[in-house]
This record gives C-alpha cells, sequence and structure tokens, in this order.
C-alpha cells in the first residue's frame, strides 16, 4: 500500500491543495501548516477546509467526505423543542456575547477533558468577528448565559463551528431562531462539518463532498438579503411562526 503524504503549508502564503487529495483515513485531513488569519481562514472556508488541531499540534486543515449540512428551510423542530420554543423561557440575542459564546464552547465536555478550541483558536475567531464575518447567537436566562453557538458567514453560507448548553436543548433553541433568520436572508446552506445524532434531530444531512464544494462555491458569491446579525429577538416575534406546524 502507497503511504499518501498530506500537503505542507507556507506559513506567509498558505495555498489549499484541491480537496479530492484528502485522506480518507483519517477522513478529510488535507493539509498541516500555514496560519489563522482572517484572510486564510475566509480561503479556507471558500474551499470547504475548516481547522481542527488539538493544543500542541500543527495547525490541521480538513474537508470530509460527506459533509452535513443543514438546509435552513428544512429544519426539523421536534415536539419537544417546539414546546421548550412556546414557553416564552429564555431570551436569545446576535452578536452580543461572542467571546462568552466562544469560551462556553471550549470548555471541556463531560466525555473528555481535552478541546479542540485552543487560545490561538480563539483569537482567531475573535479577529474574524471584530471584521464582521464570525456571528454568535446566545440563549439567556435571567441574564445568565444558558446556550449558544457560533460560526462564520460568507455569502449565503453559514458555516458552523460549535455550539454548547447549560441548560436542556438550549444550543438547539440558538439554532432554531439562527435558521429563521437565515431564511429571511436569503442564506441557503449551513455546513456543520460532520455527522453527529444531535445535529440529525435537527434536519442535518450528508452530502458528498464534491456536491458541498460545488454549493459553497456558488453560495459564497452570491449576496444574502437584509442580515442584520446584532440586534436582539424578541421571543413573541417569531416563536409562533417557528412551531406554526406543530
Amino acid at each position: 500500500m502507497t503511504e499518501r503524504i498530506i500537503a505542507w503549508l507556507d506559513e506567509t502564503d498558505p495555498s489549499f491543495p484541491d480537496t479530492g487529495s484528502a485522506l480518507t483515513d483519517p477522513n478529510g485531513l488535507l493539509a498541516a501548516g500555514g496560519n489563522l488569519s482572517a484572510a486564510t481562514l475566509l480561503a479556507a472556508y471558500r474551499h470547504g477546509v475548516f481547522p481542527w488541531f488539538n493544543k500542541g499540534e500543527p495547525i490541521l486543515w480538513w474537508s470530509p467526505n460527506p459533509r452535513m449540512v443543514i438546509y435552513p428551510d428544512k429544519l426539523h423542530i421536534s415536539r419537544s423543542l417546539a414546546k421548550l420554543l412556546k414557553k416564552n423561557s429564555y431570551k436569545v440575542t446576535c452578536d452580543r456575547a461572542f467571546h462568552q459564546v466562544i469560551k462556553a464552547c471550549s470548555a471541556p465536555r463531560s466525555y473528555t477533558r481535552e478541546t479542540w478550541i485552543t487560545e490561538e483558536m480563539i483569537e482567531a475567531y475573535h479577529s474574524l468577528h471584530t471584521l464582521g464575518h464570525a456571528h454568535s447567537v446566545e440563549v439567556w436566562e435571567n441574564d445568565q448565559l444558558v446556550g449558544g453557538l457560533y460560526g462564520v458567514a460568507i455569502g449565503q453560507v453559514f458555516f458552523g463551528e460549535s455550539m454548547f448548553s447549560k441548560k436542556n436543548n438550549a444550543s438547539k433553541v440558538a439554532f432554531a431562531w439562527l435558521c429563521k433568520h437565515l431564511l429571511q436572508w436569503q442564506i441557503k446552506l449551513v455546513d456543520c462539518q460532520v455527522y453527529s445524532p444531535h445535529l440529525e434531530s435537527l434536519g442535518g444531512i450528508t452530502i458528498p463532498r464534491d456536491q458541498f464544494v460545488e454549493l459553497i462555491g456558488r453560495y459564497c458569491q452570491a449576496l444574502p438579503s437584509g442580515a442584520n446579525w446584532n440586534f436582539e429577538w424578541q421571543w413573541n416575534d417569531l416563536s409562533n411562526d417557528i412551531t406554526k406546524k406543530y
């Protein structure tokens, strides 16, 4: 068997190889090295690539096959989530606490003490946020942050990065409200990177990598309609609309 070697990116001028050259084991590993500048990250997303690496490792770039995505108009809201949305228990905001959200997402999970959202990654995405490319959705209960998510918006694509919950299904509340606004803004696709049961429960599906690359090549070039990422969503504004079919 011939051993395949991934590309090593130039630190000052990284250029990503074709995603078809990514390894199958581990699934999607495409390249190493480069940097986490805003320009590099934006180029990576447009190329169908995202960074994921643990502390002490070189920067690793991935493009898995298949790719998990959610079409905002295909969002699945379970009966239990619909009931939660109707309770009027939370306040939902956008871009009001980006740093708090990404720090909460970086906290170790119950099943591991490791985290891939290192201080280096936090700094990189904070820079993207400052430039208006990275966004957060926050879920509040009595002024306490209990859930949220963050990701990167380019054209008509939202590239989801991570979510967290301190209360049951709080991250799903954030995602439901996000998808409602993405529809209003004519954003066509949410990239979820890799399969998880949590995302599948929200309507996530897997598609071939080449189809994903073709879609983002088209949608990243298009402009969203009237996107406004910095405001507070009043619960009654949309909760009935979100859950009207349940």
